[in-house]
């Protein structure tokens, strides 16, 4: 049954109205019609079977039929804290985020950052970008998307974790002592990861011991030196894998 997302559905059921690029996809693309059957989620984790009771030209309006239970959620919380990337590498980042169970996005501007921060209109790329975490999500069976935050710099991205209990690292690839693998290995899993990863350019090094100073463990991945999307998406599946949910239990 296909998924499909709303910002809120009401918890006591009845009929709620679709508008906007989700009942334009039901209307125009998947020409569903009256009796149709869908699955409605939303950002609080409410599903419900749903079926389709109108169909206007922009608008559909379903009855909430039955709630769903929701998905589990990854054990670990993972934030991703992604230096901003050019277009498609961006939205490559913020999409396969969303499959592995990221639970928020912080693009943050650095010294080597080829995109900068549009501090004055940043409302239409926000959408942009958390659009793509919605649609991932619904792809992804997620319980909920991603929070997709406001660019910020480098500095104050330090410093909204500098005080808060959390395993705190950062890919930088002229990191010879310590290695992601054996970090995550030598470590008690704790509910909160912090993840900083680059720019294409990189981190310079007083970048980096700023980021120390911040409490975040510089770290690699090896020898190989990564894209940098190729190296947040690795980024992620490891942590999964290790700590979080990249497993079926038992």
């Amino acid at each position: 049954m296909r998924r499909f997302f709303v910002e809120e559905i009401p918890s006591q059921g009845g009929t709620l109205v679709i508008r906007n690029s989700e009942a334009r996809h039901i209307i125009r693309v998947l020409r569903m019609k009256v009796g149709d059957r869908l699955i409605l989620m939303d950002r609080n984790g409410t599903r419900f079977q749903s079926r389709i009771e109108s169909v206007r030209s922009h608008e559909v309006t379903v009855f909430l039929e039955e709630a769903l239970p929701s998905p589990p959620e990854s054990p670990v919380e993972i934030v991703l804290c992604q230096a901003l990337l050019k277009a498609r590498a961006m939205d490559l980042v913020i999409q396969k985020a969303s499959e592995l169970g990221v639970h928020k996005v912080l693009p943050f501007a650095s010294e080597r950052t080829v995109v900068q921060a549009d501090h004055d209109k940043p409302s239409a790329r926000i959408r942009h970008w958390r659009e793509i975490a919605v649609n991932a999500s619904k792809q992804s069976n997620r319980a909920r998307p991603p929070h997709v935050a406001l660019p910020c710099s480098l500095s104050a991205l330090i410093e909204q974790w500098k005080d808060k209990s959390a395993l705190k690292v950062i890919l930088w690839e002229d990191e010879k002592s310590r290695d992601l693998k054996s970090l995550l290995r030598g470590a008690a899993p704790l509910t909160t990861i912090v993840g900083i990863t680059g720019p294409e350019g990189g981190f310079d090094a007083e970048e980096v011991d700023m980021v120390r100073q911040g409490g975040f463990s510089p770290v690699s991945l090896g020898d190989r030196i990564l894209r940098a999307e190729t190296a947040a998406i690795t980024l992620l599946a490891i942590l999964q894998y290790e700590w979080g949910d990249l497993s079926r239990a038992a």
